[in-house]
């Protein structure tokens, strides 16, 4: 199952890729929402081989999953793979200069079940894929006006 947002930000490629790249401010907006975040990796700087655990209650049921960055080019692209006991995923961000101030922002993730229930629970995630696409789409383009808002703010 594949997921995938685009949004059109007002600040420079570089602005954008290191606030998606600020991977503690990231670990702490997890937290805020509920998920337990764990870094688990000896990494002194960003780059391939980062990893976290996360706990998150989905469905009322706690899912474990491990996410580690697998590729890194600043400030053009990064992705994630995560896995958990029943569903492989994959994260990719890109990043587009359209001009001097103004970026795209694209990011896609993919479910992959391992599983007959990871299928099943896929499956009803497909069942309301419209409303799982606008919820996904929202998010993305809020995360987008908040990065232009602290652009805005240190310019």
């Amino acid at each position: 199952m594949k997921f995938s947002a685009k949004e059109d930000v007002e600040a420079p490629i570089e602005f954008v890729f290191g606030e998606i790249s600020d991977f503690s401010s990231l670990e702490r907006s997890a937290l805020r929402r509920g998920a337990e975040v764990q870094r688990v990796d000896s990494v002194d700087k960003n780059g391939i081989g980062m990893k976290w655990d996360v706990n998150f209650e989905f469905r009322s049921k706690l899912r474990k999953m491990r996410l580690e960055l697998v590729h890194y080019d600043p400030p053009n692209s990064m992705s994630f793979a995560s896995k958990s006991h029943a569903i492989l995923g994959d994260l990719d961000v890109e990043l587009v200069a359209l001009s001097r101030t103004r970026t795209r922002l694209t990011i896609s993730t993919e479910l992959r079940p391992q599983n007959l229930s990871a299928r099943l629970m896929v499956q009803s995630l497909k069942l309301a894929r419209g409303s799982l696409s606008k919820r996904f789409d929202s998010r993305i383009a809020t995360y987008a006006r908040d990065m232009e808002e602290r652009h805005h703010r240190k310019a």
